[in-house]
């Protein structure tokens, strides 16, 4: 294994104060100085705009890329009101971008079924989330967020010759805005609310543009204060509440006319309550116990409110360099990332002390890619090697059968297990793609990514590792005395924090894989292409850090292998754009996490290759003007999703058999689709305004493997309006988000019916918000 982390303050955040003291100093620019700039796309004209994508680590606009690609530039997100990338979980077809809630802010996204249902951070993603190039290596901690964004990429398909592991669904590209050629400054603030809790505020702001001719810098800031969207029950108490402080600083420096240097450090600090837990009726008919909700219902009734804390500090330096050499571009991107994170759940969602857990990770991660990509006659080729390193320090412990004790015991808890541990991945990996153009219409796209991936983990189970109170030598000594029943001494302990738990699962091991790609592109004229493509894509094998279960190993479990065939269509015209594509995945050795009721852990969860599957499906897109002032979006998309074989008892009956292999898929929705409209109208002299409307629908899903737990349908309703001023500077906007008010559940994790001696039964389904209305306003200086 390799040396711990040291973990000290940032000096990064040093330079980022020193970049805001430059700002200041350097763009002080007097507004006589400023040079007129272009007037901003805004209402509906912003969302005909082609968005520019890296999507081949290459820029070019969305609609030449042959792939299916739901793109977003700054301008779009702004007018869609993006505040995260869960906005954007129903409005595109096979996409749900959800947080899980169980360690809120937790990606367990899903693309064309393709999908995760885990917090445990040794899991790897199905879609990747890339930020300006760099891999994020965890899914804790990554749906922030976002504001001051260029763009944001949704990538639907296996994605592993150019982005590699972790990809078999799809990849997610966010790129942040760079100081541009001209000064800018932006300052948002936004009020909202309408739950049974507080108000929810924010406040944001941006400023960059040149201080030499050679020399831009950027600054970011960014505040949100909510209160909490939900009461809860148990006392009457606003819950969801949360803090979020960001502050992004981005210098870019061009020495030469070839050369170009970017660098970007961002430091994000969160502080809040744990997840709004709910209790309804499990799959297998079992209310919770004492307290049931409807499951459409926004009730929670639970004594732990819990609380989660984050730190995250993000560096990343890239170097770009045009040579005559294919009159290309060398590109060395290094990326570091540190995150340390505590957080504290109410598991059994019990107005009592039956099943809570305090969790602690620490994760660092180091990443470099050297590339090329440049033009030899009709080749178009890219061509780099990539190096990944990711270390985490995992603890979670689990405070069992408080309720069991008497109330002279004060809340303790009677049984405690101890868990987690540590994990090392190191990756190396070759890729190159060649665009060939055979014929003024016919292009041929061939490449190949080989990667080696060694993986090591230390872990520390937690059945093995279970301590009880003694309640005779706790009353005697008026200090909580607890012993391990194995040992007869006290082994509660922390991985991350010490002391250290006895580790007593150690392995390292190693995959080697090739990921090739082959696809044709014919352009029908100069505004429409068809394409065909054959790509694959893997996930890695691994570990399993929340290992529960005292007899099943936590690893390890192989690596996923994903073959993807599609066809496609894409047109940009005067009219809007359309998009289409018909697609059939076949998948080897389906990675998955199965959770299983347990009444002595409360729950277990087993990593590992489940079953073959086959999906296939389609998905329509697009936006049409009706008129000058008139605009709709689309969208469709279908999962045919079944299992081809299963080699695990997923729903628990003792046996493999047909009845196994009937079950759904997990986070493979049957029908996405959503409509919208956005209407442009003038308001006199002052400026315009533009409505908008979008209604999008989300089949109900299977969230767990034995198809117990599952995930309502989803109706979402959206609307706002915006007035711009014909200065450019001023926009006001009023806006509603899920004015349906429709329950959602990050996760659906069946209960025991008792757990120990006391019953239980019901669920762990943590609460997203329901109904929401907002104000915000902008003001643009330039």
């Amino acid at each position: 294994m390799k040396a711990r982390v040291n973990h000290t303050t940032s000096p990064f955040r040093t330079l980022t104060m020193s970049a805001a003291v430059a700002l200041a100093l350097g763009l002080a620019i007097p507004a006589a100085k400023v040079e007129a700039q272009e007037p901003r796309a805004r209402g509906s004209a912003t969302l005909l705009e082609e968005v520019m994508v890296t999507a081949r680590k290459r820029e070019e606009g969305a609609q030449d890329v042959p792939m299916s690609i739901s793109a977003f530039n700054a301008n779009q997100i702004d007018a869609l009101k993006v505040r995260d990338l869960t906005n954007l979980a129903v409005g595109m077809p096979n996409v749900a971008l959800d947080d899980v809630g169980t360690t809120r802010g937790t990606a367990n996204f899903s693309i064309r079924g393709l999908g995760i249902n885990s917090s445990i951070p040794s899991i790897d993603p199905t879609v990747g989330v890339f930020v300006n190039g760099v891999y994020l290596g965890v899914n804790n901690g990554i749906i922030f967020d976002v504001f001051d964004l260029e763009s944001i990429e949704v990538l639907r398909g296996p994605q592993g010759i150019l982005f590699g592991r972790n990809v078999t669904g799809g990849a997610i590209l966010m790129n942040t805005r760079k100081p541009g050629e001209e000064l800018d400054a932006t300052v948002r603030a936004a009020v909202d609310g309408g739950g049974d809790g507080g108000i929810n505020k924010y406040l944001m702001g941006a400023i960059g543009g040149p201080v030499t001719d050679t020399l831009g810098l950027r600054l970011t800031g960014y505040w949100n204060d909510d209160d909490g969207w939900h009461e809860n029950q148990f006392d009457g108490s606003d819950v969801q509440a949360i803090e979020q402080k960001m502050v992004r600083g981005t210098l870019a420096w061009t020495p030469t006319d070839r050369a170009e240097l970017v660098l970007r450090y961002e430091y994000v600090d969160i502080e809040g309550d744990g997840p709004v837990a709910q209790s309804h009726t499990n799959g297998l008919g079992i209310p919770g116990a004492p307290f049931n909700a409807k499951r459409d219902s926004f009730d929670a009734n639970y004594d732990l409110v819990g609380e989660q804390s984050s730190e995250t500090d993000f560096f990343s330096a890239e170097f770009n360099y045009d040579v005559d050499f294919g009159d290309g571009t060398i590109t060395a991107l290094y990326g570091w990332r540190e995150s340390e994170g505590n957080t504290v759940s109410d598991i059994d969602a019990q107005p009592a002390a039956l099943f809570h857990a305090p969790a602690d990770l620490i994760a660092e991660q180091n990443s470099f890619e050297l590339r090329y990509n440049g033009q030899f006659g009709n080749a178009n080729v890219t061509t780099g090697v990539y190096w990944f390193e990711n270390d985490l320090e995992y603890h979670e412990r689990r405070d069992l059968l408080g309720a069991a004790l008497p109330p002279s015991f004060g809340g303790l808890s009677f049984q405690i297990q101890d868990g987690g541990g540590l994990y090392d991945v190191e990756t190396m990996a070759f890729f190159a793609a060649v665009d060939y153009d055979l014929t003024d219409k016919l292009s041929l796209t061939v490449g190949a990514r080989w990667s080696s991936e060694d993986k090591s983990a230390e872990i520390a189970t937690l059945a093995l590792n279970t301590n009880v109170l003694d309640t005779t030598a706790t009353v005697v000594t008026g200090q909580p005395v607890y012993a391990n029943p194995l040992t007869g001494t006290d082994t509660r302990c922390n991985i991350v924090y010490g002391p250290s738990c006895t580790l007593d699962f150690k392995d390292d091991d190693s995959w080697d894989t090739f990921a090739p790609k082959i696809g044709l592109g014919y352009d029908l004229n100069d505004s429409t292409q068809l394409y065909a493509s054959w790509s694959r894509g893997f996930r890695s094998g691994g570990y399993n850090l929340r290992n529960t279960s005292p007899t099943a190993a936590p690893g390890p479990f192989d690596e996923e292998q994903v073959d993807n065939y599609e066809i496609g269509y894409k047109s940009l015209n005067d009219w809007g754009r359309l998009n289409a594509a018909v697609f059939y995945t076949d998948i080897g050795d389906m990675q998955r996490e199965v959770n299983l009721a347990d009444a002595t852990s409360g729950v277990v969860q087993i990593i590992d290759n489940t079953a073959d599957a086959t999906i296939w499906g389609l998905e329509v897109d697009g936006t049409f003007r009706l008129g000058d002032n008139l605009l709709l979006l689309a969208s469709v998309g279908y999962i045919d999703a079944s299992y081809d074989t299963v080699r695990f008892d997923l729903n628990g009956d003792g046996v493999v058999d047909s009845k196994d292999k009937d079950l759904d898929v997990p986070r493979a929705p049957e029908w996405t689709y959503s409509v919208g409209m956005t209407y442009d109208m003038d308001i006199g002299s002052w400026g315009y305004a533009t409505a908008r409307i979008n209604y999008a629908y989300r089949d109900e899903t299977a969230f767990t493997d034995n198809n117990r737990g599952f995930i309502l349908e989803q109706d979402i309703l959206d609307a706002g309006l915006d007035f711009y001023s014909n200065s450019g500077h001023w926009v006001f906007s009023l806006y509603g988000r899920n004015l349906l008010d429709e329950v959602k559940h990050g996760g659906d994790t069946q209960l025991p019916s008792a757990l120990g001696p006391v019953p239980l039964g019901g669920t762990f389904s943590p609460l997203a918000k329901g109904r929401v209305y907002g104000a915000e306003v902008t003001y643009n200086f330039f």
